[in-house]
């Protein structure tokens, strides 16, 4: 079994299949409409704390065990596979550096409002309301079903609306 271990290739394949894991976990947790367990989101948002240094690790030691496993390996078809497995690595880990949900949630990040009397909302419309100090805000869930985040500045305060 200690061979096994010592074996660069599955070394390298190791770190490919850590890498994707990391980069895709957190992804399939929390992806729209899909029931989160507290435990598996739990997870998915440490793993994405720790993400930046756990990939890069793991991409460093591809690339060093891409070169042990070039060293110890003959022929053109190994190689490439090799060299496909480290790219795919350091493909992976650099992908995790993408906010995946600013490209799936589209944040709106200047909202305009209208003075309640000018709106035009239905009876039964459901809004999310936000209130700071004075100032209060009612976001239309419609408006929200697509954006899904709201950057707002409610009295000099930072807000986000999301559901």
């Amino acid at each position: 079994m200690k061979q096994f271990w010592r074996n660069p290739v599955f070394a390298l394949v190791a770190c490919c299949f850590a890498c994707l894991a990391v980069f895709a976990y957190p992804i399939y947790v929390i992806r729209p409409f899909r029931h989160q367990g507290a435990t598996e989101l739990s997870l998915a948002l440490q793993l994405i704390r720790v993400r930046p240094a756990l990939v890069i690790a793991l991409a460093l030691l591809a690339v060093v065990f891409a070169f042990l496993a070039w060293k110890h390996t003959r022929g053109m078809a190994p190689r490439a596979g090799i060299v496909l497995v480290a790219a795919v690595t350091i493909l992976s880990g650099a992908l995790s550096f993408v906010n995946v949900y600013e490209l799936l949630f589209h944040p709106l990040r200047r909202p305009t409002f209208k003075d309640v009397s000018n709106t035009k909302l239905d009876d039964v419309e459901q809004v999310i309301a936000v209130k700071v100090a004075r100032v209060a805000r009612a976001y239309p869930i419609r408006v929200i079903s697509y954006h899904h985040i709201v950057n707002d500045t409610l009295a000099g305060t930072p807000v986000v609306a999301t559901y």
